[in-house]
């Protein structure tokens, strides 16, 4: 499979080469980037999967060529194509990044590069913290702006702690300049039920005022036996466009609840055999739930014709309970469980201000870029333990127990949770990004200076530990130069900022000595140097890259830092319509990790748990000629052996999916219509796809069975 991954690729390329070998100018598209806009979007790229640009944090929106990072933003034409059901389903795509899940619950979770995500660190429409925790929904979003690499210059350090390989930036919907009203029916697994409504309007006599209405809902049980979700999503979206001012405003709320949610596995030794993908090992009686209620206003001012200022302010009220009971599993695949239960109140406030200047020295242009932001969070967490002792039961046939009695080890109370952490990170950057050469040559420059405190709560007593403050200054130097106006070569030196991780409670069903101690705050560095090109209908990127972070981890009962982590690699990225009709997206990550420096040298040289070696996606859609508006797509997936422990001694096999779709657009009674059709994981493969989680943890995560998913749309 992995052979004919890379033929497929081959083949692709070749095909396209006629329409590569075409006159880049006159083939290439109208392109639509207001350099440097923190409320504009880039145009869609030829094919309408990708854009030409993305958010490039305090520089606003760049293109493709003019940025010294590799980024890539997926369209929300892409996840509707795809029936995406969160923002996971539509990172599927990008060749770099793997979801997996996070803390042993059922958070997304995101590894890129080989480091991790988390679903809390993506940032919305530029602010951290804004986004609901363990699950964003697809119907929210415009864009999803992946950015390869280290971001805490350019964003500021990710308030979770993570963000090191890469980040992720959520662009909220707008409404076009036709109105638009669509409401869609669909249908999961064969027993989940969808139902949407996508409705945009423009007012004014320019259309200058703009107004974009999403909700849906998912009731049901899927693919997976006995596991039901209730999924209800609203989010509006208002702007204004003016001459000089340029105004946003978007508020969404989202209530998700999965009842027996299959967990995540923990192996004692040995990876056992990968059960049913359809089956479900959950106790019946487990179920997590989560109600985010979040907004964001942005707005932009140009003061001249030369310079602008924005500022962005938003805030989150979340509300989480889980009943867990996520197996420790041997390698013939009995199992032992205990319950866990949790509930947390988070309450985020965020913000974002700046200035941005152009001007010229001499032969030098100049747009300097001065920025402050700051992050605010509460939270209030409770949690209750059963009896680690456990009970017994298997992945392949699960026995179903009386819910144990949680009371073995308790933390507040669950009814009315305590505050147990308090964060307020401040950051303020300044930068310059010089132009030479006409254009040809950009240099940019810059610093962060950040300051993060941490404060924690005793659970139950709610008395503090001492306030944990610490600051950090995190530089970057990037360039880029484009010896033809369609190709670029750049290069950066980043740093990535990951504040003072919090020890936890339990891993494991083992106590942790250190529990709720704050770590030091860890800097990584980052260089890179890749090539970008973009022949107008077809583009893509090569780029190398080495990244190094401390690690922290539990050893011998203490969570702490244990050594440093070396991740250095190749991505290979391609996009767009070489050829009318047909669409490429994919590529291909080569990935060698490395763990140095550690406690007495046990560990050196080891791989970190969950980072393959190699993994790659080729994305094909191919309208069909003989019949107009029939589309056939189709997606390989492929990632290589991956380690489970940290002394290497258990691996993750290799695995593959293949998925398959059919889509026709046409008219009934004037009106357009879309039928969609799609299969995920069509050799109905059983296969564990991702380990990994917090830091050292390295639960197994189980891949969907073969799902169906239909839908039909109608536009009015």
């Amino acid at each position: 499979m992995l052979r004919a991954l890379a033929l497929t690729t081959t083949a692709l390329i070749a095909f396209a080469a006629p329409a590569l070998a075409q006159d880049a100018a006159a083939d290439r598209l109208e392109e639509v980037i207001v350099t440097g806009s923190q409320v504009r979007i880039a145009a869609p790229y030829a094919g309408g999967q990708v854009a030409r640009g993305a958010r490039v944090g305090l520089f606003g929106t760049l293109s493709q060529l003019d940025t010294p990072f590799a980024v890539t933003a997926y369209t929300e034409e892409l996840a509707r194509n795809q029936q995406a059901r969160s923002v996971g389903d539509v990172l599927q795509n990008d060749p770099a990044v793997r979801v997996s899940k996070g803390f042993g619950n059922f958070q997304e979770l995101y590894v890129i590069r080989g480091f991790p995500v988390y679903s809390d660190d993506m940032t919305y429409n530029g602010l951290y913290g804004i986004l609901p925790r363990q699950f964003v929904a697809a119907e929210f979003l415009e864009r999803v702006e992946v950015f390869h690499g280290a971001t805490a210059f350019l964003n500021g350090a990710a308030p979770g702690g993570s963000g090191v390989g890469g980040a992720f930036n959520l662009t909220p919907k707008r409404a076009g300049n036709e109105p638009l009203t669509r409401l869609t029916l669909g249908l999961e697994g064969g027993r989940e039920g969808y139902a949407a409504a996508d409705v945009s309007r423009r007012f004014g006599t320019d259309g200058d005022t703009g107004l974009r209405l999403n909700v849906a809902r998912r009731d049901g049980e899927g693919a997976i036996d006995d596991q039901s979700r209730t999924l209800s999503v609203v989010g509006l979206g208002l702007d204004r466009r003016g001459e000089r001012a340029r105004l946003s405003a978007d508020l969404g709320w989202q209530d998700h609840r999965i009842d027996a949610p299959r967990p995540t596995v923990t192996p004692t030794g040995a990876v056992p055999a990968a059960p049913d993908a359809s089956g479900n090992f959950a106790q019946p009686w487990t179920y997590t739930d989560e109600e985010q209620l979040f907004g964001v206003v942005r707005g932009e001012l140009d003061l001249t014709p030369d310079v602008s200022a924005w500022a962005a302010f938003g805030g989150r009220s979340g509300e989480e309970s889980n009943v867990l009971a996520n197996p420790a599993a041997a390698p013939d695949g009995t199992t032992s469980a205990y319950r866990f239960d949790n509930t947390r109140e988070d309450t985020v406030w965020s913000g974002d201000v700046g200035v941005r200047a152009d001007l010229t020295t001499g032969s030098v242009d100049h747009r300097l870029v001065a920025s402050a932001s700051q992050v605010r969070s509460k939270s209030e967490n409770a949690y209750a333990f059963s009896n680690f002792a456990g009970f017994a039961s298997s992945l392949s046939n699960p026995v179903a127990v009386a819910p144990p009695v949680p009371d073995f080890f308790v933390g507040g109370d669950l009814a009315n949770p305590g505050v147990t952490e308090r964060v307020d990170n401040t950051s303020v950057a300044l930068a310059d990004m010089m132009t030479f050469m006409d254009g040809r040559l950009l240099l940019t420059v810059g610093a962060r200076h950040q300051s993060i405190e941490t404060r924690t709560y005793a659970y139950g007593s709610g008395v503090p530990a001492p306030a944990y403050e610490s600051d950090a200054v995190t530089p970057v130097l990037a360039v880029v130069y484009k010896p033809s106006e369609w190709i670029s070569l750049y290069a950066n030196y980043a740093e990535a900022l990951v504040p003072g991780q919090i020890a936890p409670e339990v891993v494991g069903g083992v106590q942790i000595d250190n529990r709720g101690e704050v770590l030091d705050p860890f800097l990584g560095e980052q260089m890179e140097v890749g090539l970008k090109y973009d022949v107008g209908r077809f583009g893509g990127s090569v780029s190398l890259f080495r990244t190094t972070l401390q690690s922290a981890f539990v050893e011998n009962g203490r969570f702490g830092t244990n050594g440093e982590q070396r991740n250095q690699g190749l991505e290979i990225a391609f996009f767009g319509e070489p050829r009318d009709g047909l669409r490429v997206l994919g590529g291909w990550t080569l990935l060698d990790a490395e763990l140095t420096e550690t406690a007495g040298g046990a560990l050196d040289g080891r791989a970190p748990i969950g980072a393959p070696e190699l993994q790659g996606n080729v994305n094909v859609e191919w309208d069909v000629p003989a019949v107009t508006g029939l589309t056939l797509e189709g997606r390989l997936v492929y990632t290589g052996e991956q380690e489970v422990n940290a002394t290497n001694t258990v691996q993750l096999d290799s695995w593959t999916r293949l998925d398959a779709g059919v889509r026709y657009a046409f008219e009934a009674s004037g009106r357009p219509l879309t039928v969609r059709a799609r299969v995920e994981n069509l050799a109905d493969e059983d296969q564990w796809v991702a380990v990994g989680g917090f830091p050292g943890a390295n639960y197994l995560t189980l891949g969907a069975p073969r799902t169906l998913s239909l839908s039909i749309s109608a536009e009015f």
